[in-house]
């Protein structure tokens, strides 16, 4: 039965209302791990509800709510069905519609996730394709081919899933299609006129709602090369690497989003849309935030970077150069649910890669993961938040193979199977059931020490990483010079250190694993560690930590 809705409520303002994601900070919501609101051990729209208020008590500016449609769950709900119902397991469209309501009330704007690559193999256009056979109309919304080989029995072309294993399934009369994530998902033809047609309604369907932008999965890989070509001896498994594939970052995407920038432009109130675009360098990253495109685009090279004042430095130098031409700013993130936490990787030696089976050395990763976020939110443009890194969560890298839901867990190398780690339900208080997620359990074990890093056991407590993440985000936004930019001045300092001025700020961070001293630049506004400062106009800055002063 069709929900009729009442006219959306307008966004929150900022005064100017005038570009608000340049300096915006945005939370990440993975809602089956977020809040259960209803007992059945999934996080679900009502749960995020109730901790709207939570957020907004943050700090941040937005939420960026990870997928919720109708789908199988093949895929962590990736595999969309229905791209206009929410999963019942979520909830109901009144129920996004009260959470979009809410949010705006307290000040929040919400971003929601578009997964536009591809769809679920339930979704009604591929079963229809499905069951009218080869040369059907359905079967030209997506990429049917006849295989090679004397009867057609080997695949059309030599590519692969990001999952590992074969990029083609078979269909029963012979046909392949393409996936190049899981085989129930299904990639688009986005050559069709009808998909074009189909998402530019599904966005004004969205944006009639009220939300405030999208966040565009796989923004990279709509447009394949002409042909399908093979690809030969690459690598062709890692999201981020340096050719261009012929499935990812062809030029032809970009006239996709101009044309949705421009659905966009006929809403008020400064709609967004977000692109998770792997790309071999942040100079095509910048293609994707031209003017007449998208306002903004991870920045997957400054995740992957280590924790080392020289990488850093390029990475900051190579992001902000690459955004000033386009007049986009830059978008930093550290963490998300489809990588190891940070409180995880810089716990364990650099270049292991952004999924990892061990725990490492927990304390120190928990030292250089708040060190790092006082850096990221000291850099000029946008930062990304992924629940649970306020409270220094860790991957969880033990849970037993028979829990874990990662479809490539299950299959042959890929992305090495290991995302459940980071998307573990988080804990609120203490004691319970799940630790205040919900009084039904959590879909994923959580670890028996989960209680004393909730957010009950930190609220209030000096020192401890949520009041930190607090005190930034209040720092952040009351400091002048602080937000919105596009450029930094890098001071002298030790070997290993990095040290840079911004308008009346400067920010300090010692990335070696000793103390460090250096001459006080100003006055201390906060420091990831504690650090004391001496009579001479010197501070020492303790190993892994990061410091924000006033100039």
């Amino acid at each position: 039965m069709t929900q009729h809705l009442a006219a959306a409520p307008a966004a929150p303002t900022t005064g100017t209302d005038t570009g608000w994601w340049r300096d915006a900070v945005i939370y990440q919501v993975y809602p089956r791990s977020f809040a259960d609101g209803n007992g059945d051990g999934m996080g679900d729209l009502e749960g995020i509800r109730s901790r709207l208020p939570y957020l907004r008590d943050l700090g941040v500016d937005a939420v960026w709510l990870s997928p919720f449609y109708a789908s199988p769950q093949a895929d962590a709900g990736y595999d969309v069905a229905d791209y206009r119902a929410i999963d019942p397991m979520f909830g109901s469209l009144l129920d996004a519609d009260a959470l979009v309501r809410e949010a705006h009330e307290l000040g929040l704007r919400i971003i929601v996730d578009l997964v536009p690559n591809h769809s679920s193999d339930r979704h009604e256009w591929f079963q229809r394709a499905l069951k009218e056979g080869p040369g059907s109309p359905l079967r030209e919304r997506y990429h049917f081919r006849k295989g090679k080989g004397a009867e057609g029995e080997l695949p059309p072309n030599d590519w692969e899933s990001i999952f590992g294993g074969p990029a083609w399934t078979r269909v029963e009369d012979g046909e392949w299609y393409l996936h190049l994530f899981a085989p129930e998902q299904p990639d688009f033809n986005w050559e069709h006129p009808a998909v074009r047609d189909e998402f530019r309604s599904i966005l004004r369907f969205w944006l009639d709602m009220g939300v405030d932008g999208f966040r565009v999965d796989v923004a990279h890989g709509l447009v394949k090369a002409p042909g399908l070509p093979d690809i030969g001896g690459h690598e062709q498994l890692k999201l981020l690497g340096n050719d261009v594939m012929p499935f990812f970052d062809q030029d032809g995407v970009h006239e996709i989003y101009r044309s949705w920038r421009q659905v966009l432009e006929e809403y008020d109130g400064e709609r967004v849309l977000v692109a998770e675009a792997w790309t071999p360098t942040v100079e095509r990253t910048a293609n994707y935030v031209r003017p007449d495109e998208m306002h903004q685009a991870f920045n997957f090279q400054y995740l992957g970077t280590h924790w080392d004042a020289a990488e850093l430095r390029k990475v900051i130098d190579a992001s902000l150069a690459a955004m000033r031409p386009v007049g986009a700013p830059t978008t930093w993130v550290l963490s998300n649910h489809d990588v190891t936490r940070h409180a995880t990787r810089f716990a364990n030696p650099a270049g292991l890669g952004t999924q990892l089976r061990e725990a490492g050395d927990r304390e120190l990763g928990l030292r250089r993961a708040r060190a790092a976020t006082l850096l990221m939110l000291a850099l000029p443009g946008s930062a990304y938040v992924y629940q649970g890194e306020e409270l220094g969560l860790p991957d969880v890298t033990d849970l037993p193979d028979e829990v874990r839901q990662d479809p490539s867990f299950f299959r042959a190398s890929g992305q090495d199977g290991f995302r459940d780690g980071c998307r573990v339900p988080i804990p609120w208080t203490v004691e319970g059931t799940s630790y205040g997620f919900g009084s039904g359990g959590s879909w994923l074990p959580q670890p028996t020490t989960w209680g004393a890093l909730s957010v009950e056991a930190q609220t209030g407590v000096p020192g401890s990483t949520l009041e930190l993440y607090r005190a930034a985000l209040r720092v952040r936004r009351e400091q002048p010079g602080l937000g919105a930019g596009e450029s930094v001045e890098w001071l002298a300092a030790p070997e290993g250190v990095l040290m840079f001025r911004r308008d009346g700020f400067v920010c300090t961070a010692n990335t070696t694993g000793e103390p460090v001293r250096i001459e006080v630049p100003g006055r201390m506004l906060l420091a990831s560690e504690q650090v004391r400062t001496s009579v001479d106009g010197t501070a020492e800055l303790p190993a892994d930590t990061t410091v924000w002063w006033a100039v």
